[in-house]
């Protein structure tokens, strides 16, 4: 059973949203494919770990709640999955795009992915202090404006 693929499942204002375009390896689904994406990046595992017992997992887990074809291209589909605010560790970057991407691209039932979109939740957005001097300091040492800055 596809546990992660939940078409049904209504997206909350505090989830991240990523849209990624899937093309799977031959024979597999696009469901499996999307499903596979959610799992990998969140909280799906190839072994049994002794610490699922201690928490739910379903609080936790990615969900792939919408698959579409890509126009114009063949066996190509943007997934759509939604992340709880609960999966990441709040004020790092670092966690957030490890999460999400880290380790999902290496995954054998996909040729390829990319990250097409993503929306990071306001709430999580609060979580990071920011720059020690303020924004604008470091805006001026590395004269870059207009523009988001990460790191």
């Amino acid at each position: 059973k596809l546990t992660y693929y939940t078409p049904e499942y209504e997206t909350k204002d505090t989830a991240f949203l990523a849209a990624f375009r899937v093309t799977p390896q031959p024979g597999v689904p696009p469901e499996e494919a999307g499903a596979a994406v959610a799992a990998e990046s969140s909280t799906g595992t190839w072994t049994t770990v002794w610490t699922d017992g201690l928490t739910s997992l379903d609080r936790y887990k990615g969900r792939c709640y919408h698959i579409e074809p890509v126009l114009g291209e063949k066996d190509q589909y943007i997934c759509y999955v939604a992340y709880p605010l609960d999966l990441f560790e709040e004020g790092s970057v670092t966690n957030m795009f490890t999460s999400i991407v880290g380790n999902v691209f290496g995954f054998k039932a996909l040729r390829a992915l990319r990250v097409e979109d993503l929306r990071i939740p306001t709430a999580y957005i609060k979580t990071f202090q920011g720059p020690p001097h303020g924004i604008q300091v470091e805006r001026d040492k590395l004269n870059k404006y207009g523009r988001p800055l990460l790191g």
